[in-house]
């Protein structure tokens, strides 16, 4: 699946559990970390592990594997690695603090919600 595609996936399953401010950053023309950052909030660690664990479910469903997976237990800002796509789901206090769209404003960013 082409990484277009896959954050497609990815975006269309967050919106579907209510993620909210929901961004999607390019960043293929200035890192090889990825092709793109998925980043939402979750209103409370019960609606964030809730959005990643959604995410994983539907995923593998689709045969795609998650590479690596942090800050599931605290749920305060949980990432799903899935190599050229990277999903953020922030509690929202912890967002507006460590304010990723700021450090990749570099990145081409579409707001979906």
């Amino acid at each position: 699946m082409e990484s277009r595609e896959l954050v497609e996936k990815i975006v269309s399953i967050l919106e579907e559990k209510k993620a909210k401010d929901l961004n999607i950053i390019d960043i293929r023309e200035i890192s090889i970390l990825a092709d793109y950052f998925v980043i939402c909030s979750g209103t409370s660690t019960t609606h964030i592990k809730t959005l990643a664990d959604e995410v994983e479910e539907k995923m593998l469903e689709a045969g795609i594997e998650l590479l690596h997976k942090e800050g599931y237990n605290s749920a305060r800002w949980i990432l799903l690695d899935y190599g050229e796509v990277v999903v953020h789901i922030f509690h929202e206090e912890d967002r507006q603090f460590y304010n990723l769209e700021r450090l990749w404003a570099d990145g081409v960013m579409k707001h979906r919600q």
